[in-house]
This record gives structure tokens, sequence and C-alpha cells, in this order.
């Protein structure tokens, strides 16, 4: 019991980030961006090559002395358009073609405090912060099997276990079928 509750101390924060982003985005609130656009002049029109435009990307930014974003980047198109995307915790760019073949416009969007925790819940950190998630995933995972196991071991607890598990696997199973 001891380490149960040590570990719930341990893991609160970071579960009250996960338990509020999660449920205020399911709302629609995302936190917001601090967006600046800056034009780069081209000496050959982009093309949708992914390493050219993350190697272009990087280099403005450089230029800017912005750090590149903690994610992955990758080309979204649609129908002839393409544009680079790159997301991160703390910033999201982007990359587009302009309808001068020459100009190119870097959109550079910064995070506020609260996106930065609605990022981080998407997977959009750092490897550090993958390593905590995956660690508070394991260690909810202990926190609820060894909370049940605890109530089951306790006679006076068994059958109201029993019920609330089946209560909570029915009210789960209803609400997937109904959304």
């Amino acid at each position: 019991m001891k380490l149960h509750a040590l570990l719930a101390a341990f893991m609160l924060p970071v579960a009250c980030m996960f338990l509020f982003t999660g449920a205020l985005y399911t709302w629609g609130v995302k936190g917001s961006y601090d967006i600046k656009y800056h034009p780069i002049q081209l000496d050959r029109p982009i093309q949708p090559n992914l390493e050219e435009l993350v190697v272009l990307a990087q280099s403005e930014l450089q230029k800017l002395a912005i750090a590149t974003p903690s994610g992955d980047a990758k080309i979204k198109t649609a129908g002839n358009h393409f544009t680079l995307e790159w997301t991160g915790s703390k910033k999201d760019i982007a990359l587009d073609p302009t309808d001068n073949p020459l100009i190119a416009r870097l959109t550079v969007k910064h995070t506020n405090w609260y996106r930065n925790l609605v990022q981080l819940h998407k997977a959009k950190g750092g490897i550090l912060f993958k390593i905590y998630a995956a660690g508070f995933a394991i260690a909810l995972a202990l926190l609820l099997i060894s909370g049940f196991i605890m109530a089951w071991q306790t006679p006076k607890l068994q059958r109201l276990t029993l019920v609330t598990s089946l209560l909570g696997i029915g009210s789960f199973i209803t609400v997937v079928l109904l959304s």
C-alpha cells in the first residue's frame, strides 16, 4: 500500500496534465500560438522533397536564431499544393511555396504555455518526455492493477469491486458502441 501511495503521489502532476489537457481537448480547448511569417528568397522553386525542405527550413530557422521543433517533419499534400509541416511541443513550423515560385513562406508558430502541454499530450515533445510519458503509462497501469488487487483481497470490498468492475466494463462498451 505504501508503494502504491508513493507512486500515485509521484505521478500525480503528469496525471493531472494528461487529464486536464485530454478533457479540455475533447471540448475543443487546444491553446493558442504566436504566429510569425517569414518570406524566403529562393534560387529555384521548392519541390515536395522532405530532405531538401528540412534542410531549407533548418537553414532559415538558424538564420532567425530559432531552434528546430522537437517532433518529426512530414510533407502534407492537398491537390497540387504541398507543405512541409514540422511540429513540436514549443513550436510548429510550416514551409510553403507561394504564388511566386522564387519565394517560399516559413510560418513559425510558438505555443503558449497551455498549447505546449497539449502538444506534449499529443506526443510532440522530445525523447525525454516520451520516455517520461511511457513511464507514466506503466505506473498508471501498475496503480490500477495494484488498486484492484488490494480491493479484491479485502473481503468487505470483494463484491463491490466485482460489481464496480463489471459496471465499468459495461459502461466502456456502451459508450464506445454509441459514439
